[in-house]
């Protein structure tokens, strides 16, 4: 099966350094393996959501040489998609609608693992939907970290899929979408690490196939905290893309030359000595 790899941004705020990171690596990542690489539009949650910032961040890779073998694929408009996934689940009585509050789940560390719901039905206000979460050992085999093991009904309880908004959860909205798309092999950041025994068990619920997995180190800033739009990263800039590309490429253990033109002569150096067995294994490493 030939490669297919992807980046999924979510417009939350402008290109930042670890996005950036991740957009490269899956980017070497794909081209190191002949394959293609798409981008994917993560636009399902619309109160995160900061207007303008979508078409911000696809503008601003092809300044870093960045350019999609593909049209960009919106989640916003994949919602007969996830419609259908999410009656599949119902079909095969896998999911459940769930009114409870934190305070409902507090004697359970804020997991449902009920298979049901604890508070029962509230005529007044919307539920959730929940997968059901079996006692179950998801095993898998990250590229970079290595042998994961995760008790799905421990760590991750029964978890939501359709919020009360009626907006669809991110797990359910990769899945379909990654194999929509063909992906094979998921490169991003060690952050959603915990999130892939998730997205396995409704890959095999949906009947999905399961790609390869590979979870890079976050990026820190000097005080030790995650670079992200969350935590107000400043944005890279794509009218000066060079610095931030070269701090990128050396976040990955890929120094490139000083004298390098423009962002396509140092992709083409750091893909030219790239080996994703060699990408840094760690977990988190500082951005500086």
């Amino acid at each position: 099966m030939n490669y297919r790899g992807r980046f999924a941004p979510s417009p939350t705020g402008h290109l930042h350094f670890g996005s950036l990171v991740a957009a490269v690596a899956s980017w070497l990542c794909a081209r190191h393996a002949g394959g293609r690489w798409l981008l994917r539009m993560e636009d399902i949650d619309p109160p995160r959501e900061v207007p303008g910032s979508a078409q911000s961040i696809l503008a601003a890779l092809p300044a870093f040489g960045l350019v999609a073998d593909e049209p960009v694929l919106y989640q916003s408009q994949r919602t007969a998609a996830y419609d259908a996934a999410f009656e599949q689940l119902r079909a095969a009585g896998q999911v459940f609608p769930c009114w409870c509050s934190r305070q409902d789940l507090a004697d359970q560390g804020g997991l449902h693992r009920d298979g049901r719901c604890v508070a029962g039905p509230d005529p007044d206000r919307a539920p959730a939907w929940r997968l059901r979460s079996p006692d179950l050992e998801i095993r898998f085999d990250d590229a970079l970290q290595g042998p994961q093991t995760q008790n799905l009904h421990d760590a991750a309880g029964d978890f939501v899929i359709k919020r009360v908004e009626g907006f669809y959860a991110y797990q359910l909205a990769c899945v379909v979408d990654d194999a929509w798309q063909g992906v094979t092999q998921v490169v991003r950041g060690n952050d959603l690490l915990d999130s892939t025994p998730r997205q396995i068990w409704l890959q095999r619920c949906l009947g999905l196939p399961t790609p390869d997995y590979l979870h890079l180190p976050l990026a820190l800033d000097a005080s030790g905290r995650k670079l992200s739009k969350s935590e107000r990263a400043h944005p890279v800039d794509p009218v000066d893309p060079l610095p931030a590309l070269r701090n990128a490429l050396a976040f990955l253990d890929l120094p490139c030359p000083s004298e390098a033109p423009n962002a396509e002569t140092l992709l083409t150096h750091a893909l030219d000595r790239f080996d994703p067995t060699f990408l840094p294994h760690c977990s988190e490493r500082s951005a500086a």
